[in-house]
């Protein structure tokens, strides 16, 4: 067994055991107040008829979800996994050992999957109980649902790690990740009909992969009369691929360059100083 395929074998190892960690963690607390959040919001849209497309805006909506909640969790969760393990040392550590960096890259690409998916299921799971979206998809439409979904990962995953990796802290990568998202979750069209918007603002929600992953769920599992609800009424699958595939292009050609430049750059002097400015904001 070679040096590099040692480390990918203990990077999915470490991915699959962080993974089986924050099972235990107060992130499931998170994502049962999640979880409650989406029902809420489906359980007041199940009787809403959206004009033109023979399904409710609780139909429209869950699909949505799924594409937002995949593109979410691909920003933010490696961003602060990344600054977190930049303060607490992680990242040094591997950076000393051969192909350790490869390690580390693959345990956190393993654990962001496994986290999406929980979180999809703690959505997807309780929603299918107020709207069968799976009803009439098909396998066709489960296997597009899943390429949509990895399309949408590939995305924004390699942008968490530009994220985490330009910030000095945990905050700080919350702060330009998720508050950016969640505004640009608020224009995408995943709660109501993004043609009930300003043109100006579907315009600048099309250029970010979280409407084009909405799009694609929502195309994958709801009948062809749901498109009516879709600007221009139908379904634009080479423009969702052509978007996703340029951020996900440009994400991993930018993200190694800025990796290794982080990584060069990591010292104990700068990882001590990090220990101790969190240990100042926790006091």
């Amino acid at each position: 067994m070679t040096g590099k395929s040692h480390a990918v074998r203990l990077g999915v190892d470490r991915g699959v055991r962080e993974f089986r960690h924050s099972l235990g963690s107060s992130d499931q607390l998170y994502n049962l107040f999640l979880s409650v959040g989406f029902l809420t919001v489906l359980w007041f849209q199940r009787d809403s008829p959206v004009e033109g497309s023979g399904i409710t805006l609780a139909a429209l909506t869950l699909p949505g979800m799924l594409g937002m909640g995949i593109v979410f969790g691909s920003l933010v969760g490696p961003a602060g996994q990344l600054s977190v393990n930049r303060e607490d040392g992680t990242l040094l550590r591997a950076k000393a050992v051969p192909h350790g960096m490869l390690g580390y890259l693959v345990g956190r690409t393993v654990q962001t999957s496994l986290d999406s998916l929980t979180g999809l299921l703690v959505v997807l799971v309780p929603g299918l109980f107020l709207v069968n979206v799976f009803a009439d998809a098909g396998v066709g439409g489960v296997l597009g649902l899943v390429a949509v979904l990895a399309l949408g990962m590939a995305s924004m995953l390699p942008w968490g790690a530009v994220a985490g990796s330009i910030t000095k802290s945990p905050g700080g990568a919350m702060g330009i990740t998720m508050l950016p998202m969640m505004g640009i979750v608020a224009i995408s069209g995943i709660f109501y009909p993004i043609t009930a918007l300003p043109g100006w603002v579907q315009g600048v929600a099309q250029a970010f992969p979280v409407y084009w992953a909405g799009h694609g769920a929502r195309a994958a599992l709801l009948p062809d009369s749901a498109a009516a609800a879709e600007l221009g009424g139908v379904w634009r699958i080479p423009e969702l691929v052509g978007v996703l595939g340029v951020w996900a292009v440009l994400g991993f050609l930018l993200a190694p360059t800025i990796l290794r430049r982080m990584a060069r750059r990591e010292s104990g002097a700068d990882m001590e100083q990090r220990r101790q400015a969190a240990l100042q904001r926790v006091r």
